[in-house]
């Protein structure tokens, strides 16, 4: 169970970013997420929750806040910033949150000191992302891929708040029951960033295309129900650092959807930028995720 839901996170998550890029074509980023996980999660909570007790008014607190940070701010920063920024170079930088992680988990959530070692990686990271952030097509190139790059890093960050902060939340013993309850609080927020907004002025659905439709319907599918709900199980029964191990594999992923199916490129400065990230991840990673968490019985064979 744990090598398959490694292995949906890594591979299936890193095929969602084109499948936004696919899907916000026609329909409105933000709108387009709040309907993903509201039919996402409204299946999941219709098929977990007749088989578990009842939530109880923390519960909901903790699933509202877990979801809010990962999906309404995660994931709400991911497919607004790729109006502008490639889906590869997106990746990229949504790789930067097992730093995010091991940096907030040293110093809000109990972590160890950071090593030495892991002081490099967390270096060399911010210098990858300093150079992705200023390659041409993201700071060197117009205001609003700029603005997308500083999205991405924002995404970052709150994902990997909500990610250790789940750790330690009062939440159902089913991880299912408890991701439903995340993706319809995720779909309440994403809902009011796009009334905020204002994404739908002067939007048609008539100029909705079947690719757009095609690409949401992967995203409920396989990007939420079994990537999202995989990576919600194994916070449960792993470190954050090693669940975290999908973003030194999703952007390799990303990047070769990306040039096989959307013709993206990456410029000279973006290329050594991935090599620095991914190779700063890695080294994140396996210095920060040696200490281990015992399994959390609750989620071992929950339904």
């Amino acid at each position: 169970m744990v090598l398959g839901a490694f292995a949906a996170v890594y591979v299936i998550w890193g095929s969602t970013y084109l499948a936004i890029r696919f899907a916000i074509e026609t329909l409105p980023p933000f709108a387009m997420a709040s309907v993903r996980f509201l039919i996402a999660g409204g299946l999941l909570y219709a098929l977990v929750r007749p088989r578990a007790p009842s939530p109880t008014k923390a519960q909901w607190r903790s699933a509202a806040v877990i979801g809010v940070l990962l999906l309404g701010c995660g994931n709400g920063g991911v497919v607004w910033a790729q109006q502008w920024v490639p889906s590869g170079l997106a990746a990229l930088l949504v790789a930067s949150v097992p730093i995010w992680m091991v940096v907030i988990d040293w110093l809000f959530g109990g972590g160890q000191r950071p090593s030495p070692s892991l002081l490099a990686g967390l270096g060399l990271g911010l210098i990858g992302v300093g150079l992705l952030v200023s390659s041409e097509q993201i700071g060197a190139g117009s205001r609003e891929s700029l603005l997308g790059g500083l999205a991405l890093l924002f995404a970052s960050f709150a994902w990997a708040s909500g990610s250790i902060y789940s750790r330690r939340a009062e939440l159902p013993a089913s991880p299912f029951l408890t991701t439903a309850m995340q993706m319809l609080a995720g779909s309440a927020a994403l809902a009011l960033m796009s009334v905020v907004s204002g994404e739908a002025t002067g939007w048609s659905a008539g100029t909705i295309s079947a690719k757009s439709v095609l690409a949401l319907l992967y995203l409920i599918v396989f990007g939420a129900l079994v990537g999202y709900s995989a990576y919600i199980w194994l916070l449960r029964v792993s470190t954050p650092a090693r669940a975290s191990t999908y973003a030194y594999v999703n952007p390799v992923v990303a990047v070769l959807l990306g040039g096989l199916f959307a013709d993206e490129q990456l410029d000279a400065r973006a290329a050594v930028a991935m090599v620095v990230i991914l190779v700063s991840v890695i080294v994140v990673t396996v210095t920060g995720g040696a200490r281990r968490v015992t399994e959390d019985p609750r989620a071992v064979g929950a339904d």
